[in-house]
């Protein structure tokens, strides 16, 4: 119940945003939900015995998040000053001893975090609201389908060893699940796409959302911990909610940049 509840208290929030309001608006929300990520994924690796900056690589991603949204042709330049800025940061605060390793994890989020966020960002102020709302359908459709799908009749283990409660029947519903939504309510939010690529679309986006979970959940495994926060009572932290856009939102975005 208080999942749901969760669910029900911020939808609408993300739905107006996305709707009603500017894009600019999207990315501000779009930025604010990577601030929050960031410091969850640094909480991870705080555990797993690799800290970094918080502010600096914050501000690396939402610099490279913004780019990604507002700056295409500069993207690179930007990642790349990013990355460096990282660097830089590192070497000063842990010395040459540790700034690889604390390099490596803090410049992870980049490609991890900022750059799927800015491609939702980007799919908002390039392609519309509807095209962005279709991928946060198609995922949400994914997610939930397993979860109660896998309660329901799930008996064997996707992958027992980093998610012991996700189950092969679970990911067959979510997978039935994205495809119909992208199937579907892409007839008229995705209408420049073919039925079959549609379909195709869809069980991508649902695969790469199962695999984005499981990515996650193999960090908190090696970080020994159930759940990136308690941020959002009945589902977690913001990681644990962002898992599955994480994989799938750059594949969509290139998808819909190819198919305008």
């Amino acid at each position: 119940m208080t999942r749901v509840l969760s669910a029900l208290a911020l939808l609408p929030i993300v739905f107006c945003v996305i709707w009603f309001l500017s894009p600019i608006w999207t990315l501000i929300l779009v930025e604010a939900i990577l601030i929050c990520a960031v410091v969850e994924y640094s909480k991870i690796g705080v555990r797993t015995g690799v800290s970094f900056s918080r502010v600096t690589t914050a501000t690396a991603a939402m610099a490279t998040c913004a780019a990604f949204s507002l700056a295409p042709p500069h993207f690179p330049l930007v990642l790349m000053a990013a990355t460096v800025g990282i660097f830089l940061a590192e070497l000063v605060r842990r010395g040459p001893q540790s700034v690889l390793a604390s390099t490596s994890v803090a410049a992870l989020s980049l490609l991890y975090l900022a750059i799927p966020l800015g491609a939702m960002a980007a799919l908002r102020a390039q392609a519309g609201a509807e095209v962005l709302l279709l991928l946060l359908a198609t995922v949400m459709a994914s997610d939930t389908s397993q979860y109660y799908g896998g309660r329901a009749i799930g008996k064997r283990l996707l992958a027992p060893v980093i998610s012991p409660k996700k189950t092969v029947e679970g990911a067959a519903f979510g997978v039935v699940a994205g495809t119909a939504v992208m199937g579907i309510v892409g007839h008229w939010w995705l209408p420049g796409v073919d039925v079959a690529l549609r379909l195709s679309l869809g069980a991508t986006i649902a695969g790469l959302g199962i695999a984005g979970d499981l990515f996650e959940s193999s960090l908190k495994r090696g970080a020994k911990i159930k759940d990136a926060s308690a941020v959002i009572p009945g589902h977690g932290g913001v990681l644990d909610r962002l898992d599955g856009f994480l994989f799938a939102a750059p594949v969509y975005y290139v998808v819909v940049e190819l198919t305008r």
